[in-house]
């Protein structure tokens, strides 16, 4: 039996862009793109390098798609929503490979200096964190009874670039924005010891404050341990409140409690500490300055968002006039 090859048409697409738009390819590229997302969240530091890649792949399938299949280029509706489609896969991948996603935490009247506690940025983010300046003039938060916390509103200083201070109010959606990026408070907040530690061998004061873990997430473990600086001595503290600071049984607000008990434990030394006492070490003096309180931020930062809405509402606007010009009217004429 003699096999015949049937060339291609002329002007026909070439084999290799039909296999780059094939469906089966489309079918690898979506379920890449979701084992991507799921791996990405459960990777520390996320993985911006595999989603960029997936995302791409499924935006080089598309594009060979609609080169390839005149069909989709034939409907005006139809081409839109796939260029629009299109987009959306290129800026995903723009998006994961230059955003920032971070934690972090201040408390009152610490400034923000470009610290993270924890951070997801991809490769080719732009850091410009280290320029941006504010502080956390301290915060508000009222709770229905039994806890349920209504709004938040923080205080916050700017400092620009020129020394002008701007004051503004933040919140859990009102962000602060600076260069691009996207300050919002989080329920992590609580108190913190603030310390003064000054050195015998003449080395300069340190001054800081010391996180408790989140209130009232963990009512009955507020304790920490650190190490003071310059030595090898580990210290730890542990508040005692002789109620609780934010009342169940009623409406309330978020403030520091008016009584309460600091113990610290230094080389197995316990000490209970008021505003204004210290503990004598050889290494230095441990003055407790008095109770604040810190609040927790989430920090954004993606270019690619404010064209990812566009791109997303010219494709639901584009679907919609494609479904409306092909069964709408249809039904449309039946039902008259």
């Amino acid at each position: 039996m003699n096999a015949t090859i049937l060339p291609v048409a002329p002007g026909g697409p070439h084999p290799l862009l039909r296999a780059l738009a094939s469906t089966r390819l489309t079918l690898v590229a979506l379920a890449a793109i979701a084992a991507g997302v799921a791996a990405n969240a459960q990777v520390e530091g996320g993985m911006p390098r595999l989603l960029a890649a997936v995302f791409a792949l499924g935006a080089a399938n598309l594009l060979a798609a609609l080169v390839a299949q005149p069909r989709l280029r034939a409907d005006l509706p139809l081409f839109v929503f796939h260029i629009a489609l299109l987009a959306i896969l290129v800026l995903a991948a723009a998006g994961r490979l230059t955003a920032l996603t971070g934690t972090m935490e201040l408390a009152n009247g610490e400034v923000f200096e470009g610290q993270l506690l924890t951070r997801e940025a991809g490769p080719l983010h732009p850091d410009r964190l280290q320029r941006l300046r504010f502080v956390n003039d301290g915060f508000t938060i009222d709770y229905a009874e039994g806890w349920r916390r209504g709004r938040t509103v923080n205080q916050v200083r700017v400092f620009g670039r020129g020394g002008e201070v701007t004051r503004l109010a933040i919140g859990d959606i009102d962000a602060l924005v600076l260069d691009g990026y996207r300050f919002y408070t989080t329920p992590n907040k609580g108190f913190a010891p603030v310390f003064r530690w000054v050195p015998r061998d003449g080395e300069a004061m340190q001054r800081g404050a010391v996180h408790l873990p989140a209130y009232p997430m963990h009512e009955h473990a507020q304790e920490q341990s650190w190490r003071l600086p310059g030595t090898a001595r580990d210290a730890w503290v542990m508040l005692e409140l002789d109620r609780p600071a934010i009342d169940p049984t009623r409406e309330s607000s978020f403030r520091v409690p008016g009584s309460y008990r600091l113990v610290t434990v230094i080389d197995s030394v316990r000490r209970e500490l008021a505003a204004g006492e210290s503990v004598a070490l050889a290494e230095g003096v441990l003055v407790f300055e008095g109770l604040t309180t810190w609040m927790g931020y989430k920090v954004y930062y993606d270019p690619t968002l404010p064209w990812m809405l566009a791109a997303s509402l010219l494709a639901v606007a584009s679907l919609a006039a494609f479904c409306w010009r092909r069964f709408g009217r249809a039904a449309a004429g039946k039902g008259a």
